[in-house]
């Protein structure tokens, strides 16, 4: 018997996004304060476990079809990737470069691989958090 969760899912809706403005602002804040990948992939899959309490696996599944372990991989990709990149310049393993360039919209912009390093991490930890979340959840 499946009990009447209106409440929870009307919050949820509101909280969700609440949840990951914040976790997308620990991302970014992560390259000069604490945070970065590793906190903000965990605040995003709070909030897509609070999705998963809220409403059932396949309502969640048909909202957002995403396979997991593909995002696990891809985030691995750019990690290793832009570590191993620095290998290509005969610099030590995980150098990270940086440059300041001029962008229309936004002006003087400074860009850094640090930033690919930490979406390959915030992406592992997703994948592999509701990996084990939907694993542990799933009905036989």
């Amino acid at each position: 018997m499946r009990t009447n969760d209106l409440i929870l899912q009307t919050v949820t809706k509101v909280i969700l996004f609440i949840i990951l403005l914040f976790s997308i602002h620990l991302f970014f804040a992560g390259h000069y304060y604490p945070g970065g990948g590793f906190i903000g992939g965990l605040m995003t899959a709070g909030a897509l476990v609070l999705l998963l309490l809220a409403f059932d696996m396949k309502t969640v599944a048909n909202i957002l079809p995403v396979n997991y372990r593909i995002m696990t991989a891809i985030g691995l990709l750019f990690s290793i990737g832009t570590g191993a990149g620095a290998l290509l310049f005969n610099v030590p393993f995980l150098t990270h470069a940086f440059s300041d360039v001029y962008l229309p919209l936004l002006g003087k912009t400074s860009l850094h691989t640090a930033v690919l390093f930490d979406i390959g991490v915030y992406l592992v930890v997703i994948g592999v958090t509701m990996t084990i979340i939907q694993t542990i959840g799933e009905d036989e």
